[in-house]
């Protein structure tokens, strides 16, 4: 897949206000400071689409941005920031779930997890989550640049011990750099998979969701 042209749609704090379109929805997400908003804006071709900033936690809202007019890229606040008061932690909480329970058209969610570390509670809390409530996702593993060849072999390796302890299998997985570009074409020719095979499914999904109103 090509993108040629992305766009931001909204920001918001409510669901039930996101976008209403029959378009299918892909949601990152992750740990705060885990490079989210550098890798949209490399697999969107843009260097300020989502903002990036040195300070975790930036992302405070549903970010829906629009891809070719086709899908919808959802940047969803990070989790786990200790440095977050524990009212924001319970608000950025309820609205992750809230979406992932209520959108329909939520065909994947991305669980950024930065490959530099090894696995971590809160992302094996996380989704185990989205496991048990159906949610399909796949794993993004970040900043692969700062690794050696080595290095990167043993911690994916790590992860797939830790991760098959609970599993039965590894979910969809991805390696990136928002440097080098690593995994782009990987995760956008999946989600252009996934888009052909859900084009005459997310409509009816849509128009269902409408009648229950």
């Amino acid at each position: 897949m090509k993108i040629n042209k992305a766009e931001f749609v909204m920001s918001n704090t409510d669901v039930s206000k996101a976008p209403q379109e029959a378009l299918p929805e892909y949601a990152f997400i992750g740990r705060s400071n885990v490079g989210k908003s550098s890798l949209i804006n490399m697999l969107t071709n843009q260097k300020k689409l989502a903002k990036t900033s040195g300070t975790p936690g930036k992302t405070q809202l549903i970010n829906h941005f629009k891809i070719n007019d086709d899908w919808f890229l959802v940047d969803l606040p990070g989790y786990g920031y200790a440095k977050t008061s524990k009212s924001s932690r319970k608000k950025f909480q309820k609205l992750i779930t809230d979406y992932f329970l209520k959108r329909p058209n939520m065909v994947n969610a991305f669980v950024l997890v930065d490959e530099r570390h090894e696995p971590q509670k809160i992302d094996m809390e996380f989704m185990r989550w989205l496991g048990e409530h159906g949610i399909p996702f796949s794993i993004v593993f970040t900043k692969a640049d700062k690794l050696s060849s080595n290095e990167l072999g043993k911690n994916l390796r790590k992860y797939k011990m830790k991760f098959l302890q609970e599993w039965q299998s590894m979910p969809k997985t991805f390696v990136t750099s928002a440097t080098s570009k690593l995994g782009k074409d990987e995760i956008l020719n999946y989600i252009e998979r996934l888009n052909e095979n859900l084009k005459d499914e997310i409509p009816k999904i849509m128009a269902q969701k409408n009648e229950k109103k």
